[in-house]
């Protein structure tokens, strides 16, 4: 369902000011689609927030703060997107949904600059580049840590040399056989998995690859956000028959067409960069695969 959009700026509101009276809190923005203007909030939009507390961990060890906010309904925690800290997702009432990512207040001293952490600041400088905004900053600190990682622009794309290239491509054909044996065996489950999970993880990769060797300037997002608007037709048709449902003909069709779509892309990618396809390993994992599918090949592997 849709969350009640009108009701999030009066959420956001409770929030800063029950940021504002927590001296343990030292500064609180909005980052995200609440933040920024390419893709700005719509009705099924989270609200994500980032605090610099003396100590995060109360907060993300007890849920019983939010009580001081809004009565939470649904609430736990899990690592941030980023790869840094620990986040607590919140579902408020009407479907509300906020994540609130509780960073050391330390940390602002090691986004400095100068002598700060490096990676850190790489980690942080994508979602700032694309909007923020400043709810509290008692001392400052934030403001200037923000405009300063604000001037790293967004990431020029890396494309893979020869040999990342050659690894990304013998994975997806080592997995497309492991997937058609799992599958063979009767592992459902595990065969779907790898299937529409890691295969497809190192599809995307492929498709960010393929679009950033067309066009540098292309924005491929992270972890497949917005496919549907920068990929290309002929992709968005192909993943249709891609995906499967807990059936063991279903799988077979999708992984059969995740290798058809890897081909083509893997190949015209290679060619725009310059490099050779390994058609031999295309061609002995594709024959492993069929000759799994096959009903005489039914029996059981390791």
């Amino acid at each position: 369902m849709r969350a009640d959009q009108s009701a999030m700026p009066a959420l956001e509101g409770a929030i800063a000011r029950w940021a504002a009276a927590r001296p343990d809190i030292q500064a609180l923005a909005v980052v995200g689609s609440y933040a920024r203007a390419d893709h700005p909030a719509d009705p099924w939009s989270d609200l994500d927030l980032v605090l610099f507390v003396d100590d995060p961990i109360p907060y993300l060890e007890s849920a019983g703060w939010l009580e001081a906010i809004a009565p939470p309904r649904i609430t736990f925690t899990e690592p941030t997107a980023l790869g840094i800290g620990r986040e607590r997702r919140v579902l408020f009432e009407g479907g509300l949904d906020v994540d609130f990512t509780l960073l050391p207040a330390t940390w602002l001293d090691a986004l400095d600059a100068k002598h700060g952490d490096q990676a850190l600041r790489a980690a942080i400088a994508p979602v700032v580049a694309r909007g923020y905004r400043i709810l509290i900053d008692r001392h400052g600190r934030l403001s200037r840590v923000l405009t300063d990682l604000e001037r790293d622009a967004l990431p020029s794309p890396s494309l893979p040399g020869p040999e990342e290239m050659d690894e990304l491509i013998q994975d997806f054909w080592y997995h497309a056989v492991w997937t058609a044996r799992k599958l063979r065996r009767g592992e459902l489950w595990v065969a779907l998995r790898c299937c529409d999970g890691y295969m497809k993880t190192l599809l995307l990769r492929m498709l960010e690859w393929d679009m950033h060797a067309r066009d540098p300037r292309v924005d491929t997002w992270h972890e497949g956000r917005f496919l549907e608007r920068w990929a290309d037709p002929r992709t968005l048709s192909h993943l249709r028959s891609a995906f499967a449902r807990y059936d063991e003909s279903a799988i077979w069709l999708a992984l059969m067409s995740t290798m058809d779509l890897f081909r083509v892309v893997a190949r015209d990618t290679c060619g725009r960069l310059g490099y050779t396809y390994p058609d031999h390993v295309d061609r002995y994992a594709s024959r492993l695969v069929e000759q799994l599918a096959r009903p005489q090949s039914r029996q059981s592997e390791g």
